[in-house]
C-alpha cells in the first residue's frame, strides 16, 4: 500500500513512500457534504480510533497531528462506560478536547489493549485519503 506521510510542520505532505503492512495509519475520509472525519487504523487494517466530523480538511489534518502528540501521553485517554455497561476511551488534547474515541468492548482488559494499540500507532506520520 503507498500513501502520503506528513511532516510534523501543519499537516504538509512530504512525499509517497510504501508503507510496512505491519504500521498504524490514518484514514481520512470526507462525506457527501463536504466534511471530513479520520479513523486511527491498526496495521491489520482495523479502525482503533474514530475522529468527529470536522467542517474543513485542515481541520481534520490538524487533530490528525493533536492524536499524533497526544497519543503517546497515557493520561490522555478517558475510560468510560457505556449506558449499556460497554467500555470504551476517549482520547483528549491537551485543552480537555476530544480527539477521537473508540469502539465499543466486550471487557475492559479489551478496552485495555485498545489504549494500547493507539499508543503503538498513533504517532504515525502516514495519512491515506489526501490525494
Amino acid at each position: 500500500m503507498s500513501g502520503t506521510f506528513l511532516s510534523a510542520a501543519a499537516g504538509v505532505a512530504d512525499a509517497t513512500f510504501a508503507r510496512p503492512a505491519t504500521t498504524g495509519y490514518f484514514e481520512l475520509n470526507s462525506s457527501g457534504a463536504g466534511r471530513f472525519t479520520f479513523n486511527l487504523k491498526a496495521g491489520n487494517h482495523e479502525v482503533i480510533l474514530t475522529s468527529k466530523v470536522y467542517k474543513t480538511r485542515q481541520d481534520a489534518l490538524h487533530d490528525i497531528e493533536a492524536v499524533r502528540r497526544n497519543s503517546l501521553i497515557a493520561a490522555r485517554f478517558e475510560r468510560n462506560v457505556a449506558k449499556d455497561n460497554s467500555p470504551y476511551f476517549v482520547l483528549l488534547a491537551d485543552n480537555g478536547q476530544t480527539l477521537g474515541r473508540s469502539e465499543m468492548y466486550a471487557t475492559r482488559a479489551a478496552m485495555e489493549k485498545g489504549i494500547q494499540s493507539v499508543m503503538a500507532h498513533g504517532g504515525s506520520t502516514f495519512v491515506k485519503g489526501l490525494g
